[in-house]
């Protein structure tokens, strides 16, 4: 057993918090382990106030959310039309009552039918994507009466039951057995999907632009490929949005830049804005009868919470307009072209820019190189994290709302990492 610390004790003179006994506190109740590791590195980073693009540490540092958290904060800190949108929901609802129908639900339900591909009009919420996920192979699994789920090697779909068969083994083996069914292929590649699909296969599930195995952009036949073997097979594509929708490629859905329809998509991050946890996992509507016959097969207590549909009626309101993603488009043009004038500078480094609007990833000659330069950046105020199954590649996600000015001190920055990396001022 950790030492016990008293709570109070994380106050310093005046009733500020301590940065330096919080770790303390959090290791001893939390995470010993994350804890350890950050100090190891250097990372400690305590979050105090924070808005639009910027962190600031309890001690007074700022930093610029360059990943945010795999795209929760889409809209930044804080933003003050989603803060609005909570605070107005809260003068009339509540969680709400899974067992009733609900008028948010219906509504939030309805507007995600409007942005969706014909068919796609079901929607069933829950509060994170995993849980979203497991919905979705749950229905695939039950709709087709098999059970293999195909997956990609090195995706992530969520450390829940399903979601977390699908994904690779050093996330799975310490938690014994998991269900049958699930197996790999390389993402990307038709010719290895074509020889795993067969009749036994439910679904196959793909994020649209995998964020951990290295911000992996396929080649635009990709998807419309998969998606005629799965139909060749009787099998379901299910498409995971979760960290690519809501405008973070320039488009309000990731697979509309590939030209094909999802039976199935899961949604999650930045549908709560940052404000309020909430996920969805919208299907094709020949699937509605599955719940028709019995209505309370698959529920969530907190999924879809009344004033959490307010919420993210709002966000889809902000996230769907032309103009804010012809924004992230622009954005996402300036980004690649200073980080790529970066690379060329300090060539080695072995820089390559790769990504969808502002979802996007900077793979380095090594993951030391990358590894190195997480510090880096973050001693010059600029906080990221690298891919879990693929160190050599940083993520780099900013707001969507970041402004050029913004952008263009996100660069310098990056930039004065990139000359200390290469051992010049």
């Amino acid at each position: 057993m950790g030492k016990k610390i008293n709570a109070s004790a994380i106050n310093g003179t005046a009733g500020v918090p301590d940065q330096n006994k919080i770790p303390d506190l959090y290791a001893a109740h939390v995470s010993p382990g994350k804890v350890d590791l950050y100090r190891k590195y250097g990372l400690v980073l305590v979050p105090g106030k924070r808005g639009g693009c910027i962190l600031r540490s309890i001690d007074g540092k700022s930093y610029y959310n360059c990943h945010c958290n795999g795209g929760v904060f889409n809209l930044g800190h804080r933003n003050a039309r989603v803060i609005g949108a909570l605070t107005s929901a809260l003068r009339t609802y509540d969680i709400g009552n899974h067992h009733l129908i609900s008028g948010p639900r219906a509504r939030l339900a309805a507007m995600l039918a409007d942005t969706m591909p014909r068919g796609l009009t079901q929607t069933v919420f829950g509060v994170g994507g995993g849980e979203a996920v497991d919905l979705g192979i749950k229905l695939a699994r039950g709709v087709t009466g098999r059970h293999e789920i195909i997956s990609a090697r090195g995706g992530y779909h969520g450390h829940t039951g399903f979601a977390l068969a699908t994904g690779d083994k050093k996330y799975r083996e310490r938690f014994g057995p998991m269900a049958p069914g699930f197996r790999q292929v390389p993402f990307n590649s038709t010719e290895a999907l074509k020889r795993a699909v067969s009749a036994k296969t439910a679904a196959v599930i793909f994020e649209t632009v995998p964020a951990t195995a290295g911000i992996l952009v396929p080649d635009r036949g990709f998807f419309t490929e998969a998606q005629r073997i799965c139909r060749a097979a009787g099998a379901l594509l299910i498409i995971d949005e979760i960290q690519t929708g809501f405008g973070r490629t320039g488009k309000l859905w990731g697979f509309e830049h590939f030209n094909v329809t999802p039976d199935i998509v899961t949604l999650g991050k930045g549908m709560s804005g940052g404000i309020y946890p909430i996920s969805a996992t919208v299907f094709h509507e020949r699937f509605a009868p599955f719940f028709k016959k019995d209505p309370f097969i698959h529920i969530s207590t907190f999924g879809g919470s009344e004033v959490g549909c307010q919420t993210a009626i709002e966000v889809l309101s902000i996230s769907r307009e032309q103009k804010f993603l012809d924004h992230v488009l622009r954005m996402g043009g300036l980004f690649k072209r200073g980080l790529q004038e970066m690379g060329e500078q300090s060539p080695g480094l072995g820089l390559q820019v790769r990504g969808l609007g502002l979802m996007m990833g900077m793979k380095f000659k090594d993951e030391t190189t990358a590894l190195f330069l997480v510090k880096v950046l973050f001693d010059n105020g600029i906080y990221v994290v690298y891919s879990g199954n693929d160190p050599s590649v940083i993520q780099f996600l900013p707001p969507l709302i970041i402004t050029e000015q913004e952008g263009d001190r996100v660069l310098r920055r990056i930039e004065k990492s990139f000359r200390q990396m290469a051992g010049t001022k």
